[in-house]
């Protein structure tokens, strides 16, 4: 890898999720401890699964990674986060005020712009204060998906620009004084950032459309910035060993979206890691993703016949009452936009009314469906049309009556970040109310900005007092609508892979915390599903079974999806994805030819 031929002291990798930042930033690390340099590896992912990448139990403090000298790892835990910050912010206060106003700045400080910007105070420490990490040569930093990251890298300006045109003492984050203190941090947090003798940011991505468009993006905002110290890699790049039917259709498909490479790409210092076909889990695994060691063997042979059946066998319930909520959840990058483009296309051509819709910032779902189909309405909940949108209703109704000096501190209040959260919790409750009256498939955003938005209920509450808002009906209904099993049906979508697969099942038990049952699991894109010669897909598919099988074990309802040779783009193919299931091995060439 070019970045490493001579490293800066900070790594920075970004990209959508689902792209193998994780896999790459941590073989990165050790290929510099195996060097012989002192790294610190860092997750600021809300939902890391850096544990389990490295095979080590982490903390909010640097732990050794065990098989490999030199490096540690740590997770920066956001609600910890929040809750420390919470108290660095509230505790000078605690035997100056009146109880009251004590409680009143807790709750202020509960929202989930809270907990943004307390996980940025940590990721600032470390990037900005150099005494912080002064015992490393190295740190590298494994970021949540594209959303979450450039809103992370945005802040110091955003909340600079907050700061200095506040005229209140207070806010959503608390007094100002207190932010105030990190002003000088946050500054040289942007100053690294942008610093290409220091850092370099990884811009992680695999050779798929989607992916490259997402990563052309971040390049794009990332220049805006000022960041312009950028290096891409292009993770899972595959080239077939043989004649074989899927092996082709699957270098074919990257073969064609690496030729359409968007512009903002091409100039950018680029390396390519072939397709992984073994789990990376583990030091030796990961220091075979980039040549350093010998991948581990898989064993065993795929029974087709046991494995889960086709998504069409979900149908009959989900139609049974003719209207309601479907949601799509997961990890970044395992297929939710097609699970839920295709089940709405299914829907709409049955004769139902259908809604697609999505909260996801990355917002494929046009892309994904493609045509115009007959009783299906698209849309996108987009935040910033959503804020000006309730800006606008708030200034209008609590603002109306005001004076001068009234008006202007509603509209402070109504700059900060916590007026999006709410703008588009009531925009999601909204498109829940519209599955009274016909199907409602919500797409939605990547796992912990999903529960961040389910979990904003009580925030939202004490939001809408605050700034004098009502409380529209369909935001009541809300909760008890996703509590209520025949009016939602929660689909769980993950990989046949060991980080996807654990990560839905953190999703599983925090929605059951919030008392929502799933209704079923969906397994996206397996190669275990069709009939292929080529080693390295072979192996993949050997070690897929391990995964469903737990699928199997944790869900209700598991129905599979597999791996197409032609992207599910456009009506047709989108239904027929609902109907495919697993084929025989006569069928594996006839079904390349019947998507043409």
């Amino acid at each position: 890898m070019e970045f490493l031929d001579r490293p800066t002291r900070h790594l920075f990798f970004t990209g959508k999720g689902g792209v193998g930042k994780t896999s790459v930033a941590s073989a990165t690390a050790i290929t510099l401890a195996d060097r012989g340099a002192r790294v610190l590896l860092v997750s600021t992912d809300p939902a890391s699964n850096l544990d389990e990448v490295l095979q080590t139990e982490l903390a909010p403090v640097p732990r050794p990674v065990a098989g490999v000298p030199g490096l540690h790892a740590l997770n920066l835990d956001p609600v910890a986060a929040a809750d420390a910050y919470r108290e660095r912010i509230v505790g000078p206060y605690r035997e100056l005020l009146p109880a009251a106003t004590i409680t009143s700045m807790e709750e202020q400080l509960s929202g989930a712009c809270t907990v943004e910007i307390a996980a940025f105070d940590e990721f600032s420490r470390l990037l900005g204060d150099p005494s912080a990490t002064a015992d490393f040569d190295h740190v590298v930093f494994d970021t949540a998906p594209t959303g979450h990251t450039l809103r992370l890298l945005t802040l110091p300006s955003a909340w600079s620009g907050f700061l200095e045109g506040s005229q209140n003492g207070a806010s959503c984050l608390g007094p100002l004084a207190g932010l105030e203190k990190q002003r000088a941090l946050y500054e040289a947090t942007l100053r690294a950032l942008a610093d290409g003798a220091a850092t370099t940011l990884v811009l992680v991505t695999r050779p798929e459309r989607a992916a490259l468009a997402e990563a052309a993006r971040t390049s794009t905002e990332l220049a805006a910035l000022q960041i312009r110290n950028q290096h891409l890699v292009i993770n899972g790049v595959f080239r077939a060993a043989g004649a074989d039917p899927i092996a082709d259709a699957l270098q074919a498909r990257s073969d064609a979206a690496l030729s359409e490479m968007p512009s903002a790409l091409t100039a950018l210092p680029r390396t390519e890691v072939p397709l992984a076909a073994h789990a990376l889990l583990g030091s030796d695994a990961l220091r075979a993703l980039l040549g350093g060691g010998t991948a581990p063997a898989a064993e065993g042979d795929v029974d087709a016949a046991a494995l889960p059946p086709a998504l069409t066998s979900l149908l009959p319930t989900l139609e049974a009452a003719g209207h309601g909520v479907i949601l799509t959840m997961g990890k970044g990058g395992v297929g939710k936009t097609t699970v839920a483009a295709a089940l709405a296309a299914e829907l709409a051509a049955r004769g139902h009314r259908v809604h697609l819709t999505t909260t996801d910032p990355a917002a494929h779902v046009a892309q994904t469906l493609g045509d115009n189909v007959a009783h299906l309405r698209l849309s996108r909940i987009d935040p910033a049309e959503e804020t000006r949108l309730y800006t606008e209703e708030v200034l209008a109704t609590a603002g109306a009556g005001l004076d001068a000096q009234g008006r202007a501190l509603l509209e402070e209040d109504l700059r900060s970040p916590c007026t999006e959260e709410i703008a588009v919790f009531r925009a999601f409750a909204r498109a829940v109310d519209e599955g009274r009256d016909g199907f409602v498939l919500l797409d939605t955003a990547p796992t912990g900005h999903t529960l961040l938005l389910l979990d904003a209920t009580e925030a939202y509450h004490r939001e809408v007092l605050r700034q004098g808002s009502n409380m529209p009906e369909e935001v009541r209904q809300l909760l008890p609508r996703l509590r209520d099993p025949d009016f939602t049906r929660v689909l769980v979508v993950t990989l046949p892979e060991a980080t996807p697969v654990h990560e839905a099942a953190k999703l599983q038990a925090d929605l059951r915390r919030a008392s929502i049952e799933p209704f079923a699991w969906v397994i996206e894109q397996s190669f275990a599903a069709v009939e292929t010669s080529d080693p390295v897909l072979r192996q993949r598919q050997q070690r897929e079974t391990r995964y469903i099988d737990e699928v199997r074990g944790l869900s209700q309802r598991t129905v599979l999806v597999p791996w197409v040779p032609e992207p599910p783009v456009g009506l047709s193919r989108l239904r027929a994805l609902v109907t495919t299931g697993p084929r025989p091995s006569q069928n594996a060439a006839s079904q390349l030819e019947s998507t043409r």
